[in-house]
């Protein structure tokens, strides 16, 4: 799931550095490892002011917030994410109060 801007960036990027065999490759022509894009998304962070502690496995916890956020079923997000069980894909969102004042209640309903 890329968004037009991400696509659009990701072919001017193969243009003009035509990788090979992995779109991103190292100085070897090989892929990066965990650790170097590790590595690398420290060192951004800490470019940009980020003072929390944060892996790029932040930024899965972070897409599917902002999914859920937007409100995507949770079924969609556990299936962008490749989780069988909802309740893995439960653990990577959280509750946040965005939203909050747009829920109605059921009692709402009741013609009393």
């Amino acid at each position: 799931m890329l968004s037009t801007k991400t696509l659009d960036l990701l072919r001017t990027y193969f243009k003009a550095y035509k990788p090979k065999e992995y779109l991103f490759e190292g100085q070897d022509g090989g892929p990066y490892t965990a650790r170097s894009i590790q590595a690398f998304f420290k060192e951004i962070c800490q470019k940009v002011g980020i003072k929390k502690k944060v892996t790029v496995h932040t930024l899965r916890h972070s897409f599917a917030t902002h999914l859920l956020e937007n409100g995507t079923d949770l079924r969609y997000i556990q299936a962008l994410l490749g989780h069988e069980s909802s309740k893995t894909t439960e653990i990577y969102t959280h509750i946040t109060t965005k939203g909050f004042d747009q829920i109605k209640s059921p009692l709402d309903n009741l013609d009393i």
